[in-house]
């Protein structure tokens, strides 16, 4: 049986299959030190000659994908999925902080499908979805709430900045930036992404991390659309790999 790699940042370890391995503020790979982080969030597990990845943790809900954004899956508290494709990514956020590493099994048999071969898609005589597009206003939203993670997309860690500091980037009002937040979650939401809908407990801040963490796994947006921004860059990494 092939073992499972989880790369964080700079770190890759190699999974043990006799015994769980557990990902968040404390246990065998410890994320960060983040009062908002589980001690207890993911753990991947060998059952009967599969892997498996779990929520474990009781509230943050993590974001499981394939490299190319092909399959993509929202993993809530107590959910769980077998790791069938050889390199998947996990994003989850915890306070104002948005984390991503991947999970990598080489002998995983699946392959994700290449979503522009889907029958119907793109075809205007069939009702099948086709790819999810974004207006050049939504890109440049989503772009500037998803800067610091497409600017070091190796540190593993990365800001999501507040509404306010995202309208500024763009040198919009913030009446106008929360007027096209709400037009692309509406839109992702109709899509059928989950996390995006407003309403009781349904937190602004969670929101965009939400909306970050799906386009970035989607490939909505990429490092090569950061040229739409402009040169300006407004984040900065300090010696740990945070995004300031």
């Amino acid at each position: 049986m092939s073992a499972v790699t989880i790369r964080y940042g700079d770190d890759e370890i190699e999974v043990d299959p006799s015994t769980p391995f557990v990902i968040g503020s404390g246990g065998d790979l410890v994320v960060d030190d983040n009062p908002h982080l589980h001690r207890r969030l993911l753990c991947v597990t060998l059952e009967q000659d599969t892997w498996w990845v779990a929520n474990i943790g009781q509230a943050i809900p993590v974001s499981i994908a394939t490299e190319g954004g092909e399959f993509q899956a929202l993993l809530g508290p107590g959910g769980r999925l077998p790791i069938v494709f050889p390199r998947m990514r996990a994003m989850f956020t915890a306070g104002p902080v948005t984390y991503e590493l991947s999970i990598l099994c080489p002998t995983a048999t699946m392959a994700p499908a290449d979503p522009a071969a889907a029958v119907g898609a793109g075809d205007p005589e069939d009702p099948t979805h086709g790819p999810i597009s974004l207006t050049e206003s939504q890109r440049l939203l989503v772009l500037a709430l998803a800067e610091a993670a497409l600017r070091a997309p190796t540190a593993g860690l990365a800001s999501v900045p507040t509404s306010a500091v995202a309208a500024e980037r763009l040198g919009w009002p913030l009446t106008t930036f929360n007027r096209k937040l709400d037009a692309v979650c509406e839109k992702l939401d109709r899509a059928g992404v989950d996390g995006l809908r407003g309403g009781p407990g349904q937190a602004a801040a969670m929101r965009k991390a939400r909306l970050v963490e799906y386009a970035l796994l989607a490939r909505l947006v990429t490092a090569d659309d950061l040229a739409l921004l402009g040169d300006d860059e407004l984040h900065t990494s300090d010696e740990t790999g945070r995004i300031a």
